[in-house]
């Protein structure tokens, strides 16, 4: 048997016996995986001190004199090819915004090949796109190559990341109709989680690796590079899909009576999502969402510092511009600032996880509707606690933004699933995903520009963000708005059964009969729940150890 026949759609009809249980952990293994792209920020400062001179002081940047945005960029360009300069994080933070621009792009484009592929192929896929932009990246780091950092990282592996984002999405609902949101929600909370493992262990590696004149960046590249491989292989090839007319023992669907009314009983194509305003509603629901998180997140700990200041170390009468002029105190608001990153983390991950699963019993509008106006009140309650100086009810209303931040990302796939049924709910997923990479500029431009405005204007450190929270208060307004007119699909998007019967073939797929005598039914001799213990232990020990450490950065916040 050849490699192309395992990677055959056929090869992963899972007979029966199948313990669906299995599955979510082949997805957790992709997206811890590909989750690191959250962590490459810890990169940026040991690759912005790469070249040093004879005196063993760091070289000037390539940007060096910028005074504009043009300058900038003119620096930048310069860097992508310039081998006797440094890079500052101006440089390096295209590659995260190639990121997130990539991957909404590569699973809007390839997702309709998902669906017709199956998930096995395109988890390869997306694993010899990171891991090998992972090698290219070390190659551009070892060559002191910018270009090949971008194109490694960011582009080649830009797209390694849409298509293992997406990968188990249609999957894991097929697996799991009585629990969509529980089942999305599992494998998207790794890909918050992601950063959590692998920032620790690149420094870890980093520190093993460097030297007086290396940083240790490549060769720490090139092992995550095969760490990651290994996991996302194992985890591509234990991906199975249930046979067409496969249900849990004992689970019925739902009718469509009123009760049920926002969930479809039937399925839309892939060509016709979008011209449903259902998709658009639910593309502006997901960009609100996002929008109005990232952009605060990603600037969590400078906001912490400037708007408590020296009230952080107990000196209570300290401003901002004042622990700027002594380093020791600096640096003890700047260890707190990252425990509140490590704390944001955390509800980050369980919302995707908690909010997902309460979705199953709340359904999806409700839950939208809750982190709207939830949110808005959050927004609201964080401008008055900056006010009155009061750090727990600060962090408090932040943790609950964050954790309807993962959350969205966890329920917006299940949303899919009951507008547009399953049989393209992967690839209408991977068309939607283009929200996020709106999103992933939207946010940080209005968050970054405000900032940057007002500190110009001379405003007082603590009064900087104060207006920046009713911007975003007012996007959720807008997502608000959204949510509530959503309605069911019009009947007329929907597929006939000869349709829908044309799809099947064409997606390989067999019925429950069929399959149960096939070859491709390879999972009845993993049917043993001792196979699905240690799948769950091998995430599992990793993502403990991620959120152990993330627990003790953030244990300085209660001191």
């Amino acid at each position: 048997m050849g490699l192309f026949d395992l990677l055959a759609k056929e090869r992963t009809i899972a007979g029966a016996g199948f313990n669906r249980w299995l599955v979510p952990p082949a997805a957790l293994a992709i997206h811890l995986c590909i989750g690191m792209a959250y962590g490459f920020s810890v990169f940026w400062k040991p690759l912005g001190n790469a070249l040093v001179g004879p005196d063993g002081v760091a070289l000037a940047s390539c940007a060096a004199g910028a005074a504009t945005f043009g300058d900038k960029l003119g620096g930048t360009w310069r860097a992508l090819f310039a081998t006797d300069c440094n890079w500052t994080q101006f440089d390096l933070g295209w590659m995260y915004t190639l990121f997130f621009v990539l991957l909404g792009c590569s699973a809007a484009l390839w997702g309709g090949w998902l669906e017709r592929a199956g998930p096995r192929k395109a988890g390869l896929v997306s694993a010899v796109c990171w891991c090998g932009g992972l090698l290219i990246s070390a190659a551009g780091v070892y060559q002191h190559q910018l270009w090949m950092m971008w194109l490694g990282s960011g582009v080649i592996g830009g797209i390694g990341l849409g298509l293992g984002y997406i990968s188990p999405v249609s999957t894991l609902i097929k697996w799991f109709p009585d629990r969509r949101g529980m089942a999305t929600g599992m494998a998207i909370m790794g890909f918050g989680g992601g950063a959590m493992i692998g920032s620790p262990l690149a420094t870890m590696l980093m520190g093993h690796f460097a030297t007086p004149g290396n940083t240790g960046v490549w060769q720490t590249f090139v092992s995550l590079a095969v760490i990651y491989s290994v996991f996302m292989l194992c985890g591509a090839f234990g991906y199975r899909v249930p046979a067409t007319g496969w249900k849990p023992a004992g689970w019925e669907p739902p009718q469509n009576a009123v009760a049920n009314s926002m969930i479809a009983s039937r399925h839309v194509h892939l060509k016709n999502a979008h011209k449903t305003p259902q998709f658009w509603l639910l593309w502006l629901i997901l960009c609100m969402n996002v929008s109005a998180g990232i952009g605060i997140i990603g600037a969590a700990s400078p906001m912490l510092q400037e708007t408590f200041a020296g009230a952080l170390i107990g000196q209570v009468d300290l401003g901002f511009a004042d622990l700027k002029l002594d380093k020791a105190l600096l640096a003890g608001a700047v260890a707190i600032g990252a425990g509140f990153v490590g704390l944001i983390s955390l509800f980050n991950i369980g919302g995707r996880f908690v909010w997902a699963s309460s979705s199953d019993k709340l359904g999806r509008k409700q839950t939208y509707f809750i982190f709207f106006v939830l949110g808005i009140a959050m927004y609201l309650l964080a401008s008055a606690a900056a006010g009155w100086k009061s750090l727990p009810i600060f962090v408090f209303a932040f943790c609950v933004i964050a954790s309807m931040y993962g959350g969205g990302f966890a329920t917006i796939p299940a949303y899919l699933a009951d507008m547009f049924g399953t049989q393209f709910v992967g690839a209408i997923h991977g068309r939607l995903l283009t929200a996020w990479s709106t999103a992933g500029i939207l946010g940080p431009v209005v968050v970054n520009y405000m900032h940057d405005m007002r500190l110009e204007a001379k405003v007082p450190f603590d009064q900087i963000y104060a207006p920046i929270y009713y911007v975003l208060a007012a996007l959720l307004v807008v997502g608000l708005i959204a949510n509530l007119l959503v309605r069911p699909v019009a009947d007329r998007f929907f597929m006939s059964d000869a349709e829908l019967a044309v799809e099947k073939q064409l997606a390989h797929e067999k019925s429950v009969a069929a399959a149960a005598g096939s070859a491709g039914a390879a999972g009845e001799s993993q049917s043993n729940p001792a196979f699905a213990v240690l799948a769950w232990l091998a995430v599992g020990g990793p993502l403990a150890y991620g959120i152990w450490v993330t627990l003790q950065k953030s244990a300085v916040l209660f001191h």
